[in-house]
């Protein structure tokens, strides 16, 4: 069966998620704002919930068509051919979005697309009442300018989740951004890679299992995995070719952390994705920074506060790192922040910038080559 999946991701991502598409042989990759489309069999489903290191969640596109009332969303849901996808033991909760002018209540969305696809699997099945004993569909929705796109998620817990970091530190940084700022970098393991604000250690595991071409999926389970339209044996073989495809080297990336506490953890988190003997971790200040190493890239996340008082301690350490690393000749910076004086407290311009979301907040990458 040939499908249209759809991949969400954050903003200023979606390139790279097109990328990682396209690096596994899929056809018709087309990126739009905060999302990715893709042509492909189950197989693609298993490839691309196992192998994406951007991307948030695959999911399956049902259709899409015109909802300017419930009327209309009612008979549009009911056409969709809800059996080629759901068993008649199906369960399938509703959940969305609605952002038209005319359909808001999400609510009330959820109800009317959870009946049509109700009345029309009652009709193939011959059931009054559906069971939805059997494994979960999660079905999802978005209603955008009076068009409504009908999904079904074949992830369940969201791409970044790899299943490493069970508990982050204060403010934890998205593994999918982290895989991102990895991939902007161009570390591919053959410099070193250094994160002086190392936290839970999500930047230096991305880097350690990008260095070795592990697939983040591996270590974990996906809500596809309990369909019967995808046999275990296709799961198995797609994380054994991803297997083959690791690389075993060398690597050297350096984490450090002025707190004693967060680098236990990070250890703690490194040992769970199996990179821990890649990364050097230690307690060091930021403020202090001196490599080893005569060239090699930062890639980094500062503090930069959400409250007045925490802005103004960021603007410090931001100024006291900015010199500690002035000296550095051949190393590139990439640093993550959503301060909007970052540049001007960090003392130089970037080179380079580009807008990315940690979630909801907008943050910049800047980028010194």
């Amino acid at each position: 069966m040939q499908l249209k999946l759809c991949i969400p991701c954050l903003f200023g991502v979606e390139g790279l998620v097109a990328d990682e598409l396209r690096r596994m042989d899929l056809k018709d990759v087309s990126p739009e704002t905060g999302r990715v489309y893709v042509s492909g069999d189950w197989s693609a489903v298993a490839q691309a919930n196992i192998g994406l290191r951007t991307g948030e969640r695959v999911l399956i596109t049902l259709g899409s068509f015109p909802a300017r009332d419930f009327e209309a969303l009612y008979q549009g849901a009911q056409g969709l051919d809800w059996a080629a996808f759901l068993p008649r033991d199906g369960a399938f909760p509703v959940k969305g979005h609605a952002l038209g002018p005319t359909l808001r209540s999400v609510p009330d969305a959820q109800r009317i697309i959870k009946k049509a696809a109700a009345d029309r699997l009652g009709k193939v099945y011959g059931l009054e009442r559906l069971p939805e004993t059997g494994a979960m569909y999660q079905v999802q929705f978005a209603i955008r300018e009076d068009v409504c796109t009908i999904y079904l998620d074949t992830t369940g817990p969201g791409l970044y989740k790899r299943g490493y970091r069970p508990v982050s530190g204060a403010a934890p940084l998205r593994e999918t951004l982290a895989a991102a700022m990895v991939n902007l970098s161009r570390y591919r393991g053959r410099d070193v890679l250094a994160d002086p604000f190392c936290g839970s250690g999500t930047i230096a595991i991305e880097a350690a299992l990008a260095a070795r071409n592990r697939a983040p999926g591996l270590g974990r389970r996906f809500a596809a995995e309990a369909w019967p339209q995808m046999p275990q044996t296709l799961w198995d073989e797609i994380r054994a070719a991803a297997r083959a495809k690791e690389f075993h080297g060398d690597y050297t990336i350096l984490a450090t952390d002025i707190d004693s506490a967060l680098i236990d953890l990070a250890r703690e988190n490194a040992h769970r994705a199996g990179v821990l003997e890649d990364i050097r971790f230690s307690v060091a200040d930021a403020r202090s920074f001196q490599p080893e190493a005569p060239k090699g890239v930062i890639v980094t996340n500062p503090p930069y506060g959400e409250r007045v008082l925490e802005k103004r301690e960021a603007e410090v350490i931001y100024q006291e790192f900015g010199q500690a690393v002035k000296q550095l000749q051949n190393w590139q910076l990439y640093i993550l922040s959503a301060h909007a004086d970052f540049e001007q407290s960090f003392g130089r311009q970037a080179g380079k910038k580009r807008k990315l979301y940690n979630g909801m907040m907008k943050c910049n990458l800047f980028m010194y080559r």
